[in-house]
This record gives structure tokens, sequence and C-alpha cells, in this order.
């Protein structure tokens, strides 16, 4: 399902994976992991794969992940995303449970 997504549609929804990762204020070793694992199996670009790797060192801005611009045919690929990395660690804090329904509410 992931194939479906164009390369700005894949960039958006490595923005949402990533501020999960920072919901906790702690990008831990295995969310780094799902995050590389994404970027590798969507084939990005150097400069791509660098604008990712500095969402792991610093949030991305709030402007840069609205739920209501993801692409309604794409919504549940990104919910599926998020709960993967939410899951990750092994550990979903309340502030990742929260945000993820929250999520949840804004696009459904």
């Amino acid at each position: 399902m992931i194939d479906q997504l164009s390369r700005e549609e894949r960039l958006q929804l490595l923005r949402f994976v990533c501020s999960f990762a920072w919901a906790d204020l702690e990008v831990r070793d295995q969310e780094k992991s799902v995050v590389h694992k994404l970027v590798k199996s969507f084939e990005l670009d150097e400069e791509e794969a660098e604008e990712v790797e500095a969402l792991l060192r610093s949030p991305p801005d709030p402007e840069d992940i609205d739920p209501q611009d993801i692409p309604i045919e794409h919504r549940e690929i990104f919910l599926e995303a998020v709960k993967a990395m939410i899951y990750s660690d092994g550990e979903i804090s309340p502030v990742e449970a929260e945000s993820f329904e929250l999520l949840d509410q804004l696009i459904r």
C-alpha cells in the first residue's frame, strides 16, 4: 500500500512518524530503526534522507504535520505507520496514546 504514495506523500508520512517519535521528547533507537526502514523502503534520494535525519534530531514544525493535509485515500496507511512507531519501543506513553487517539479522530 505504501507504494501508492507519491514522493511528497512519503515525506509527509515520515514527518508524521517522526512527530510521534518525539511525542515523549526522546527518540529511541527502536524508533530510529522504524524511520530508517521506511526511508530505505521508500528509496529516498540523499537530500530527502537527510531531511528525515534532521527530523530525528529535532521535531518537525507543527505546520508541517497538519492531519487535514493527509489524502483521504491514504489515511489508513498513515495511521498504521504511526501505530508502528508508537509500538516500536515496547512502551506506549500516555502522550503517545493521546496523540494517536487525536490523530485517529481528526482523520476518520
